[in-house]
This record gives structure tokens, C-alpha cells and sequence, in this order.
């Protein structure tokens, strides 16, 4: 089983996309190399601010998504509105899961904000596993966030 190495993801992410701007080229990059480093990752993907408390589907890798997700329901709307990271063990002990596929058992959802720390989206990391996110996870992906979005 492929398990993710953090330094060559981060440096890897780091090479492809130096000097790109696009938020869109951004996250199907950011996407496409996460989704690829780890077996645990079954569905990883960006839900973008679109509207006032409404979140879209962005750039992704897996099984098609919820196209739309207010702030007010699910985990991605959880971190849209709280802009805290959810690490979540089991979706259906969560109040409110949207269960976009129903081969989720748990979810990592970090919020994602540009150098001025206004929110662009939610980064969503989707496992058919149950409890297969650590918070080393939740750190890791988030320097690496900050590193892409915020600089």
C-alpha cells in the first residue's frame, strides 16, 4: 500500500507549480499529485467560494462530487464556515454528512485562503477507509495549502 512521503509531495507540488498564478491551474495540480501520493485517498478534490456562503465543485480526482454545498451543511461546509480544519473518522457520525459517494467513511477537509486570508475554498480529502487520516495529515496538507495559495 503507497502511503504519502510528504517531503517529495511538498517539493514535487513546489516544482509544478512555481511561478503560476491561476487559481484554477492551482488546484487541479494540487488535486491531481495529492490524490496520486497516497492509496487512502479515494476522492480528493477543491470546492471554490462561488456566492455568499456557497461553496462549487472545483478541480478533482475520483468519482464525480456534489456539484453545490452550502456553508450550512456537511463537512466542506463545516470548514467553509468555521475555516477550522475537520479531520473526520467516521462521516456518518457527523451531523449534517453529505454523502456525495457512498463509499466515504471518513474525510479530511481543510479550508483554503489566499496570502490575504481570504477564503478561495475547501481542499477535500475523501477515504473508503474509516479513521484514515492522522493529524500529521491534517498539518502536512495544510503547510502545504499555505505554501500554494497563500504566497
Amino acid at each position: 500500500m503507497k502511503t504519502v512521503d510528504y517531503a517529495a509531495l511538498h517539493q514535487t507540488v513546489a516544482s509544478l507549480t512555481e511561478g503560476e498564478d491561476d487559481i484554477v491551474a492551482l488546484m487541479a495540480t494540487v488535486a491531481c499529485e495529492v490524490h496520486h501520493s497516497d492509496d487512502r485517498f479515494d476522492w480528493t478534490g477543491f470546492y471554490r467560494v462561488t456566492g455568499p456562503q456557497l461553496l462549487k465543485i472545483g478541480p478533482y480526482q475520483g468519482g464525480h462530487g456534489c456539484l453545490v454545498i452550502p456553508f450550512s451543511r456537511g463537512v466542506c461546509g463545516a470548514a467553509a464556515r468555521t475555516g477550522q480544519v475537520q479531520l473526520v473518522p467516521d462521516v456518518d457520525a457527523f451531523d449534517g454528512h453529505i454523502a456525495c459517494a457512498s463509499s466515504t467513511r471518513s474525510e479530511l477537509v481543510l479550508p483554503v485562503c489566499d496570502r490575504d486570508g481570504t477564503l478561495l475554498g475547501v481542499f477535500d480529502i475523501d477515504s473508503d477507509q474509516p479513521d484514515a487520516f492522522t493529524q500529521t495529515d491534517a498539518d502536512q496538507i495544510a503547510a502545504l495549502l499555505a505554501a500554494v495559495f497563500a504566497r
